[in-house]
């Protein structure tokens, strides 16, 4: 008789699989969508004696979700989502196909292999095998995988939380993407499990002035400003604020180091955000607001002044500071450039204590009994946030023990992005863990 593989035996094949899917989100619809690895991902579900229900918001950005039942059915439901699209990558800028799913050097290759067809792998592997051996989750689980994540969720989370809420009836939780790895901190390995997220707020700057030709002296010219309003943001020094998730992190970083931390003084948490290595990336960000310009567009011939010019600008703000970042940015912005909103989400802060965060720390601690555990902020955003309308609580808890040269946020759209097979197959087993316990 062929014994049947467990999690850590196929983990490896269908990230690969899922990374073969091009599913790159360019934002504007112009992608190949999600449909194919949707229903690749349906089948996968549907061989293990599962029912998932495969939907569409509009043609193309596929979900697909599936509910299954727990030991006990009366405790409110968990729900375990992932995203199937990524963000585009140009082939020539790569080392291997970013779509090639290559192997190499113990680690799998590919868009997606860190955000975030790597736990999506994750979460099938450990479903498929719980099925097979007839054993149900601690309660019931609810498996999404979403659509459109890498473009606000528009045609993904947010579509299914305003239009199929009744999905997940009874959940109160969720766990996601963006935590759950370690870093090396002074040669010992601390995990980052995500407690809150910066909120979202795509704006665009619109200036307008007189239009005339390129010879004139133009005092109202709407290039210039435009230009003194993208200027004086991308210049402009947040101050520092440290949210309650930022202050535990940080005060539990400097008791594992042994460095100082004065709230007040920017040099000491400068110090412990240094410390904790590639992970910087993503604390560093959650210090302070932040708002950068990233388009620009003005004018259509060198010897016309145009009547408008226009900027993009990303702007992240903290949990629970979000006028004062609007007042700024319409401050700093001044009186002849108006903001216009594209995209706006919420903000996330979730307890940092509970028994869903102690089941976390307890799943890593036993497959890495010396670790560390700290909650930290995520710069960006997740598909929590939609789930956070139905009133769920998010976590980022993708459970993964890194090696420590490894620069695993930095590959976060990234070019060359990669995980290590060892990794994935941690993860399956804290995963696993996690689901029998919480």
């Amino acid at each position: 008789m062929t014994t049947p593989p467990t999690a850590a035996d196929e983990v490896l094949d269908i990230c690969r699989d899922l990374i073969r899917f091009d599913t790159s989100n360019y934002g504007d619809g112009s992608g190949p969508g999600e449909r194919a690895a949707a229903e690749h991902v349906a089948g996968l579900l549907d061989e293990v004696g599962l029912t998932p229900e495969v939907f569409e918001g509009t043609p193309g950005r596929t979900n697909v979700v599936v509910r299954i039942p727990g030991e006990d059915p009366g405790r409110p439901a968990l729900v375990l989502h992932g995203h199937t699209d990524v963000v585009p990558a140009r082939a020539d800028e790569w080392t291997v196909d970013p779509f090639g799913a290559e192997v190499e050097d113990g680690l799998v290759w590919g868009r997606g292999a860190v955000d975030m067809k790597d736990m999506d792998a994750m979460i099938l592997a450990v479903v498929r095998q719980m099925q097979r051996e007839g054993r149900r989750p601690a309660r019931d689980v609810v498996v999404a995988m979403f659509a459109d994540e890498e473009a606000g969720g528009v045609h993904g989370s947010r579509w299914c939380v305003e239009n199929r809420p009744e999905l997940f009836e009874g959940a109160t939780e969720a766990v996601s993407e963006v935590g759950g790895y370690s870093v090396d901190l002074d040669g010992r390995r601390l995990y980052l499990v995500q407690t809150a997220e910066k909120g979202i707020a795509w704006l665009r700057l619109v200036a307008e002035g007189r239009a005339g030709h390129g010879s004139q002296v133009t005092p109202d010219n709407a290039v210039v400003r435009l230009a003194e309003a993208v200027a004086r943001i991308g210049a402009y020094a947040w101050p520092l604020h440290l949210t309650p998730t930022v202050r535990t992190l940080l005060e539990g970083v400097a008791d594992l180091t042994g460095l100082p931390f004065d709230p007040e003084d920017p040099a000491t948490v400068d110090a412990l955000v240094d410390a904790l290595g590639p992970a910087r990336r993503f604390v560093g960000a959650t210090l302070r607001h932040t708002a950068n310009p990233t388009q620009l567009a003005a004018g259509y011939k060198a010897n016309v002044v145009p009547r408008t010019a226009e900027a993009t600008l990303d702007g992240r703000f903290l949990p629970g500071d979000e006028a004062t970042f609007d007042a700024v940015l319409k401050d700093l912005a001044g009186d002849h450039v108006r903001l216009e909103e594209l995209h706006r989400d919420v903000a996330l802060e979730s307890p940092v204590t509970g028994d869903l965060m102690d089941a976390m720390v307890d799943a890593l601690l036993v497959e890495d009994p010396g670790a560390a555990v700290l909650p930290y902020t995520m710069s960006a955003g997740t598909d929590n946030k939609a789930l956070s309308r139905l009133g769920i609580t998010g976590y980022g808890f993708v459970p993964l023990l890194l090696p420590p040269e490894l620069d695993f946020p930095g590959m976060f759209h990234g070019v060359d992005e990669r995980v290590p097979v060892e990794s994935l197959r941690f993860g399956t087993r804290v995963l696993d863990r996690l689901l029998r316990t919480c």
